[in-house]
């Protein structure tokens, strides 16, 4: 399995909307389950993001199967995210993409500290955090809406000398 990532592409639209429009892709998100109009409109808008948000696709043997996401929070701090089709999950594919984001913040973006947040109940994800190496923070209370109710988010983060 060769995992890359790229920027993410108008041509992507189908493929995104093939994870986007899944419930349980977007379980613990405040987003989706996507129309096909929603997803064209999130691609556009990350294919035009402002060069401190970063959004990539994420291939696996060529085929985009996620995608990830760095975003520059001023001179020394960032964010990441990423999603992976849930046909995929479990194979280490969101692993390898955040560890991809954390290189390059930190090497191409000489970045001091990224992190990354989820949802309390989504366990695969705190896995991933932990598994690059980001240390559990604390939890930061009624973060977001979703469709359950306010959600709490938990927060991850590493120090580039870490």
């Amino acid at each position: 399995m060769t995992l890359k990532l790229r920027p993410l592409a108008l041509d992507d639209v189908t493929a995104v909307h093939g994870w986007a429009c899944l419930p349980e892709s977007c379980r613990y998100q405040a987003w989706g389950p996507n129309t096909y109009e929603q997803t064209q409109a999130y691609v556009r808008a990350a294919v035009e993001a402002s060069p401190d948000r970063l959004v990539f696709a994420v291939l696996v043997d060529g085929d985009v199967v996620g995608s990830a996401q760095l975003k520059l929070r001023g001179p020394s701090t960032g964010e990441i995210a990423y999603a992976v089709h849930p046909r995929l999950w479990g194979q280490g594919i969101a692993t390898a993409a955040a560890r991809e984001l954390l290189r390059m913040g930190f090497s191409e973006h000489g970045l001091h500290r990224i992190s990354g947040t989820c949802d309390p109940r989504n366990l695969a994800s705190a896995a991933v955090s932990r598994k690059i190496g980001m240390r559990y923070e604390g939890r930061m209370r009624g973060t977001a809406y979703i469709r359950d109710g306010w959600r709490d988010s938990d927060l991850y983060a590493i120090l580039a000398d870490d």
